[in-house]
């Protein structure tokens, strides 16, 4: 047995890191959306990432040792500039949109992953891969129900949020063969604050203690978060530790309700499960040919 198999063979504990990873994400969400849409969504996003900087000092000062080519450079960028757009849609709809919904749509992100691998990475496209994603798709349709509901700009603002996360990932996976995650963390941190800079700015409105506060405790849940989910990963393959992320739309749903008074909406919940399980068909068929090369970790929420 080689020393990954080894140190992947703690299911339990991966499991409990996961658990952790969801609450914390789940902790984002909730902030977010009670922060209401008062600030303008570039305000709101660009004042978390600012508070993120902090937590990413470190890896940002080791950047002086780094020496990338221009092509490097250039992906860091263009993963900075995909991720700050998928975060300023998130946090549109976070504001806008119930947390059920919000949640739901966001697990499209790996399938968009899974279509994105096929088609620009030359990962292979099987057609049990493309029932999946079908199924996925009219799992959407299902939350959505266009034409039986009003579609509101937030749900449109999270399927752009989960279409640029997703194409964001491909990036970060690539560049993860040339660069520590830490660093890789780091410049996506500062990337995003930097792209986000120009729209907070020309949409800045006065912004009390209160709300500073608050968008600094969902960059602590928000570090927390990818902290325990690297750890998981640590822990556990991600066939055992990806199914327990889906508890969010459990834990999102639950808190909407109780917080916010939403109804639980059946048919998100029927969309959202759809979604949930082409994803992890996805994730336990990919888990079956990484020895042929194929990638696939699923990404989380990355706010």
């Amino acid at each position: 047995m080689n020393a990954h198999a080894t140190s992947q063979d703690r299911p339990v504990l991966g499991v409990m890191w996961m658990l952790a990873t969801t609450l914390s994400f789940t902790g984002v969400n909730v902030i977010v959306h009670h922060l209401g849409a008062d600030l303008p969504a570039a305000q709101t996003s660009f004042v978390r990432f600012l508070w993120g900087i902090l937590f990413v000092a470190p890896a940002i000062w080791q950047l002086r040792k780094m020496r990338f080519s221009a092509r490097i450079w250039g992906l860091f960028g263009l993963r900075g500039a995909m991720q700050a757009l998928a975060v300023l849609l998130w946090f549109y709809a976070m504001a806008r949109i119930p947390i059920a919904d919000v949640t739901a749509i966001g697990y499209l992100n790996p399938i968009v992953v899974t279509l994105g691998g096929a088609l620009l990475l030359g990962e292979g496209f099987a057609w049990r891969r493309g029932a999946a994603i079908a199924v996925a798709l009219i799992g959407a349709l299902i939350i959505l129900r266009p034409g039986l509901r009003e579609v509101a700009p937030g749900h449109i603002a999270q399927l752009g949020a989960a279409i640029f996360f997703g194409l964001a990932y491909l990036v970060a996976k690539h560049l993860s063969a040339h660069a520590p995650a830490s660093i890789i963390v780091a410049l996506m941190t500062l990337s995003i604050t930097l792209c986000l800079a120009p729209f907070a700015i020309v949409a800045w409105q006065p912004i009390n203690l209160n709300e500073t506060l608050w968008l600094g405790l969902t960059a602590v849940f928000a570090t927390a978060g990818h902290y325990c989910m690297t750890r998981a990963f640590a822990c556990a393959p991600v066939t055992v530790t990806q199914p327990v992320a889906f508890l969010q739309l459990v834990f999102g749903s639950t808190a909407g309700l109780l917080l916010f008074g939403e109804h639980i909406d059946p048919y998100v919940l029927l969309g959202g499960g759809m979604i949930i399980g082409a994803v992890s068909y996805v994730t336990w068929r990919e888990a079956k040919t990484k020895r042929r090369g194929v990638t696939p970790a699923i990404p989380q929420t990355k706010v």
